[in-house]
């Protein structure tokens, strides 16, 4: 399916520029066109279709009807909407105020808040043409239960207590029945044209606001598939060393991207031969655990909130990467050594 950006790349690089496919320049700049392009081609037409779906979602009705369910179910419809609701810095607040104003308990807020940054229709797409169905499966049922057992550990801690005192009040009215209030807007059925009009705009502004970080993320990759020396990550991380995941972790915090832009470099660590685990702990502390989200999550929570938070997602990923390290010779994906 995807041969014809493979071909595409050859031709431009090894005969028409031609470079050799033994050089490290040519391996790279081969990466890095390859790349590029199956995933340009894949988000124009995909997100496009994805959003004639979602065109039709209307957030104020999903928000009501996890505030009636039962926990359990609540942490995983919490997860499940997080991933098909990208996440985005500038929506975050006031999707927050608008589920705990509906009185939804902080943990399923909180779910579909850490699910959200992990898991979306972009990452899932690239997963699946850059390292295959299993890999991506796997992604999502881990970054759906960090989400959820996040959550749940949340309301087990009552961590609704640590809010800024108006996010708490809203929550607490909401959920003594008194005045409800709402930060989302009611999204009206639409016709099949005003479906089409939608997702064209939903394509050109995901694609506008994603582009920079595939060409940033796909040459990372390029750089570490063509330039780091063969066999350097295999030999130094490839044992998946027990400090080699806590330490991916924490170089993960500053180097602040999102799934879209770290599914390339993840697809060239693997085929680098650092393990999956400690590839997977490294981009979802790179995507969820970033500074700039914990500033703007301030607005909302006091300090000792975020601080649980925090230390609650890099326990997490630490733990991720110990156990598919584990568990990764029992297992067989695309490039594993």
């Amino acid at each position: 399916m995807f041969q014809i950006f493979t071909d595409f790349a050859s031709w431009l690089i090894y005969d028409l520029v031609g470079l050799s496919s033994q050089t490290k320049l040519g391996s790279a700049l081969h990466f890095f066109v390859e790349d590029v392009t199956k995933i340009f081609a894949l988000l124009l037409v995909m997100i496009y279709l994805i959003a004639l779906i979602r065109a039709s979602l209307n957030v104020e009705r999903v928000r009501d009807y996890l505030a009636g369910k039962p926990k359990g179910l609540g942490y995983l419809m919490g997860s499940g909407f997080g991933v098909v609701t990208p996440f985005c810095s500038c929506s975050s607040i006031p999707i927050f105020l608008g589920f705990t104003s509906a009185g939804i308990p902080l943990g399923i807020t909180m779910s579909f808040l850490i699910t959200s940054p992990l898991i979306n229709e972009v990452a899932i797409l690239l997963l699946m043409s850059l390292l295959g169905v299993k890999f991506t499966i796997l992604y999502v049922v881990v970054g759906m239960s960090v989400g959820m057992l996040g959550g749940f550990f949340l309301d087990a801690i009552k961590a609704e207590r640590w809010l800024q005192s108006f996010a708490a009040d809203a929550l607490k009215r909401a959920q003594q029945n008194d005045a409800v209030s709402s930060c989302i807007a009611v999204t009206p059925s639409m016709s099949l044209q005003q479906r089409h009009q939608f997702a064209k705009i939903e394509m050109i502004d995901i694609f506008s606001r994603v582009w920079k970080w595939v060409i940033i993320g796909v040459g990372l990759g390029a750089a570490l598939h063509g330039f780091v020396p063969d066999g350097w990550i295999e030999a130094h991380l490839g044992d998946g060393q027990w400090w080699s995941v806590p330490v991916a972790v924490l170089l993960g915090i500053p180097l602040y991207s999102n799934a879209t832009g770290v599914i390339p470099v993840m697809e060239s660590l693997i085929v680098n031969g650092l393990p999956i685990g400690t590839t997977l702990a490294f981009c979802m502390s790179t995507v969820a655990a970033s500074f700039p989200e914990f500033i703007l999550l301030k607005q909302v929570m006091q300090w000792r909130l975020l601080a649980i938070l925090f230390s609650m997602l890099l326990i997490s990923f630490t733990l991720v990467g110990w156990l598919f390290n584990a568990f990764t010779p029992f297992l067989s994906f695309p490039y594993q050594h």
